[in-house]
């Protein structure tokens, strides 16, 4: 597999490298050179297979010789252990349940498959390696949970202080062994922007061997590729043909996942991205000029990003061209009290509680019906489980929510997080201090 630089098409790396060095030095994003078209037979018959046949099989087509088939599959059993059920609430609409991994997210896929691929090739070297990385929610928990105890990895976790729901912060703060959180007085924009930073400074990747858990990632955007095929099975499985799936938008990996799994060959009929009220793309797609803002919060904080990585990875795709983009995406923004009263009909209309970044897809993909009616599945992504959203919630829909098994031992545990100002210099400080 070789992959080059969004910013420079002529750069050519292989998969290892992109691994480690996440952010190319012309810091654009990493493709694949070339994006494998899945046997159509594959997609014909693909509700016969498991979910880790189905991983193993997109998985080998990206990565190709890079990793050995046979160690490639005991990465994928052993990262992909647990399901991602469609559930449908009526005859037209389903929702992706992406929250039954061990951080009760949907990141623990791109997670914990790249904490496997990073520990698979870290065995070949004898430096430490230093993963950084920034999280506006769960995106934490789940690199703290997937690296932890991973021999010959280090993580730093950069988190907004007070912008991160309590079960959020207990799943990044509360690990200790290989797992370090830093608490950031300023916003997932600045946390992000500190490891960009680290990432462009040669003085620092100089004395430590760094990479990124971020979604800039190429090794966390395969693995989300995995769950819109699993979907697709199930709904093959009940006879379903053509549908719509409509992801909650922040950084735009997730969707971006889903993009490339439709360019693989997926039958995707249409993608609808729903945000919050950051929406730099949804005024992207609809003015054409791309105007990032300053992020603000809500309740759907794993979204609140003003300038999102993972966008250019997405028009690559499509040439960066405007009108091809408007052909397979549209978009819906919402705003906190939208979200709410979407919660509460989930609640009460279907018994079905939801976190507000899942509440924020179901609207979109509501509103994406109504303007273009048919028969087609609705299928919208969840982001994570209620329980870890206990202040953004209305309090008698929270107290129906029945938490995972471990989620309330995390309360009993001691925070271990140190703080920092929003300056490079003082994160460059506590890296080399503490390597």
């Amino acid at each position: 597999m070789k992959l080059y630089s969004t910013n420079n098409k002529d750069l050519r790396v292989s998969f290892q490298d992109a691994v480690f060095n996440s952010l190319p030095q012309d810091k654009g994003l990493y493709m694949p050179e070339v994006i494998p078209n899945l046997d159509p037979l594959f997609i014909k018959n693909i509700q016969q297979y498991s979910l880790q046949e189905i991983a193993l099989t997109v998985a080998s087509a990206l990565i190709g010789d890079d990793i050995p088939k046979e160690d490639l599959k005991k990465i994928v059993e052993d990262a992909i252990n647990f399901d991602a059920p469609v559930k449908f609430l009526d005859a037209e609409t389903g929702v992706l349940e992406l929250f039954h991994g061990p951080s009760y997210a949907f990141k623990d896929f791109g997670a914990r498959f790249m904490s496997r691929v990073m520990g698979y090739f870290s065995k070949q070297g004898d430096k430490l390696l230093d993963v950084l990385v920034a999280t506006s929610g769960d995106t934490g928990g789940a690199v703290a949970l997937g690296f932890l105890g991973v021999e010959g990895t280090r993580v730093t976790i950069l988190y907004p202080k007070g912008k991160v729901s309590k079960v959020q912060e207990e799943q990044l703060t509360t690990n200790g062994q290989n797992i370090r959180a830093l608490e950031v007085d300023g916003t997932f924009d600045d946390c992000q922007a500190l490891v960009k930073q680290a990432f462009n400074d040669a003085s620092l990747n100089a004395e430590l061997r760094l990479t990124s858990a971020n979604s800039i990632n190429i090794a966390r955007l395969i693995p989300q590729t995995f769950y819109y095929f699993w979907a697709y099975a199930q709904l093959k499985a009940q006879g379903v043909n053509e549908v719509v799936f409509t992801v909650p938008s922040g950084n735009f990996g997730n969707i971006g996942a889903g993009l490339l799994a439709y360019k693989m060959g997926l039958p995707v009929k249409h993608f609808v991205a729903g945000t919050n009220v950051n929406d730099t793309v949804p005024r992207f797609l609809q003015s054409g000029a791309y105007e990032p803002k300053p992020s603000v919060q809500t309740l759907a904080n794993a979204m609140d990003v003003g300038n999102p990585s993972n966008w250019v990875r997405i028009q690559d795709l499509f040439d960066n061209e405007l009108d091809k983009l408007r052909s397979i995406i549209s978009s819906f923004t919402y705003t906190d009290e939208e979200t709410q009263v979407a919660m509460r009909e989930l609640f009460e209309k279907y018994n079905y509680v939801a976190c507000p970044h899942t509440a924020i897809a179901y609207l979109a993909a509501q509103a994406y019906k109504a303007e273009n009616p048919g028969e087609y599945a609705s299928v919208f992504l969840s982001t994570a489980h209620p329980c870890k959203f206990p202040d953004g919630i209305d309090a008698d829909i929270f107290e129906k929510v029945t938490y995972p098994a471990g989620a309330e031992e995390l309360a009993g545990k001691p925070k271990l997080a140190d703080p920092l100002a929003v300056s490079y210099e003082d994160f460059k400080e506590y890296l080399l201090k503490n390597k």
